[in-house]
């Protein structure tokens, strides 16, 4: 009798551990609510890889920026391993509320406001949870927040070390080598004879 209890008390010891319900505060759409956050734009998901060691990452070609300074295309950050994440898929609409993780992505938190579209209204559980639908967010976004311009794209120190030179400069560059050979003759003719 002693042994089945313990079992029985380990099996719902183990069993209440292993739920994990998503409980996240209630929020309202507001200036404040936006003040919380760094970046919010509308986007589509263009590539989203899952999960290696700790956070997968989502590749958003954004649409409509309403705050922040990214660039059209944006690396979002997300934890799989939580109580409240969701499974993004490529082609997926989002409206993400989130923040700087580092200067070219951010870091996708679970419980922000962020909130994918459903083109059926009956399924978008957001509705009910924040009391306004996808259109009503975009709405207040594009009145209050504005829209604002994307950062031009700049290439990298990586991207343009494997820039090929333009034809001027491959003959400067070829003139410059055969100039430097004829002085190195001459100098080793003039003071190493044999």
């Amino acid at each position: 009798m002693g042994k089945r209890l313990i079992l029985i008390c380990c099996f719902l010891t183990g069993l209440l551990q292993s739920i994990h319900a998503c409980q996240c505060p209630i929020t309202v759409l507001g200036k404040a609510e936006c003040d919380k956050y760094e970046i919010i734009f509308k986007g589509k998901i263009k590539s989203v890889k899952e999960c290696g060691n700790r956070y997968g990452e989502a590749l958003f070609e954004v649409e409509e920026l309403y705050k922040g300074n990214i660039a059209q295309q944006f690396v979002v950050l997300f934890e799989c391993n939580v109580a409240c994440a969701q499974k993004l898929n490529a082609g997926e609409e989002w409206i993400i509320y989130t923040r700087y993780k580092q200067v070219n992505n951010a870091m996708m938190d679970w419980c922000s406001r962020s909130r994918k579209f459903f083109s059926n209204e009956k399924e978008d559980f957001y509705t009910v949870t924040y009391g306004n639908d996808y259109y009503d967010e975009l709405k207040f976004l594009r009145e209050n927040m504005g829209l604002h311009r994307f950062l031009k794209p700049q290439q990298t120190a990586q991207e343009k070390r494997n820039l090929l030179p333009t034809n001027t400069q491959s003959i400067i560059i070829v003139l410059c080598s055969i100039g430097t050979l004829i002085l190195f003759y001459w100098l080793f003719n003039r003071f190493f004879k044999f």
